[in-house]
């Protein structure tokens, strides 16, 4: 936690999904959602499997029909990680899958009255699943168009709490919420008020935020805005791109603010005509390389002597650029001498090296 700049964490109640635990005190879990066609079950599967590599905790999965629903089945039998069952405007969906689903997601706009969501609650409770109500300033109810004109705070706030007060008549608390919009403050307002009125965890995100680029930086913003006040339980970074970027982007947030870490954390400056090496090659490949890692190391890559000796003494790994020669330290201590060349294939060895004492310092029961 980083002090004086991430505020306390709402105290939210605390939801199952599958074996992830969301809300309370439980760690803020990275979502994706599938852009497969989930009929294709083979292709499914391996997006899962692919999504599960990068990180994520949990994993949506679009049922628009019943031969989705059926697929669906078959995936849940063989995926390794929670699915959220993605339904939307066909309450009977939702019905057809709450057997096998860690999690049923409906949308207030589109899933129809009163009496179909109570339907849905029922097979919830019946098959002990949470549901998570997801809001979108896209498909808001007519009636609340008409109210507002436009979206707006208010207007999210005012649809989720319709549905919320359905679940809390009918005894539910096991659900989970979003409000989203592609609009950033609108999104950060909603979020803000709706955390006043309810204790349920809450799902981040901004909507159709755009292409990996534009999309990770609209994220980034709108997402650690309401983490570094104490929203958020779970969180998904919505992109136009392969959704294992969504989960690289999640990480990296989270990892930003301190919340959470996994994998190797790369310090490098930004390159500068001082630099002894090409910084951003260096980089580049690096990071290609060690993605199959999965555990907490700090690395730093540094192309001079102004800020390199510093932020190198306080890396697992660092490297610093000189000329003729580059000094690598280890543990913060200078350890060898190496030429442009061996860089790449030295530093990956020493990061890999540190790694390999570390699992074998952890107990067996713990592996």
């Amino acid at each position: 936690m980083i002090d004086n700049v991430i505020a306390q964490r709402r105290n939210s109640l605390k939801i199952q999904v599958g074996e992830v635990q969301v809300g309370g005190d439980s760690p803020i879990s990275v979502q994706s959602m599938t852009n497969t066609d989930t009929e294709d079950v083979k292709a499914t599967l391996n997006q899962i499997h692919e999504l599960q590599a990068a990180g994520a905790d949990i994993v949506r999965v679009s049922v628009p029909d019943k031969a989705a629903a059926a697929a669906f089945k078959k995936i849940k039998k063989e995926a390794n990680l929670p699915l959220v069952a993605d339904i939307h405007f066909d309450y009977k969906i939702a019905l057809l899958v709450a057997d096998s689903a860690d999690c049923l997601r409906i949308n207030p706009g589109n899933i129809g009255k009163d009496e179909k969501v109570k339907e849905v609650i029922k097979a919830a409770k019946d098959n002990n699943v949470p549901i998570r109500v997801g809001v979108n300033a896209g498909s808001l109810e007519k009636e609340l168009q008409r109210k507002y004109g436009e979206p707006n705070s208010d207007a999210l706030v005012e649809s989720a709490m319709r549905h919320v007060d359905i679940l809390y008549a009918n005894d539910f608390e096991n659900f989970k919420l979003s409000l989203k919009a592609s609009n950033i403050p609108m999104t950060v307002e909603s979020y803000r008020k709706i955390a006043k009125k309810i204790d349920q965890p809450l799902h981040l995100g901004i909507t159709e935020s755009g292409t990996l680029r534009s999309g990770s930086i609209k994220s980034s913003i709108g997402i650690g805005m309401l983490l570094a006040e104490g929203i958020g339980d779970t969180i998904r970074v919505s992109l136009a791109a392969d959704p294992v970027h969504e989960v690289k982007a999640g990480w990296d947030i989270l990892k930003s603010l301190g919340l959470r870490s996994r994998g190797v954390k790369i310090i490098a400056c930004p390159s500068c005509s001082r630099q002894n090496f090409d910084v951003v090659g260096v980089v580049n490949e690096l990071e290609a390389r060690l993605e199959d890692i999965s555990e907490d190391i700090e690395v730093a890559i540094i192309g001079c002597y102004v800020n390199g000796p510093g932020e190198s003494k306080a890396a697992a790994v660092g490297i610093t650029g000189a000329n003729p020669l580059n000094l690598m330290y280890v543990d913060g201590k200078p350890f060898k001498k190496i030429t442009n060349e061996e860089m790449v294939s030295e530093f990956e060895q020493q990061i890999r090296n540190k790694i390999t004492n570390k699992r074998e310092q952890i107990p067996a029961s713990n592996l």
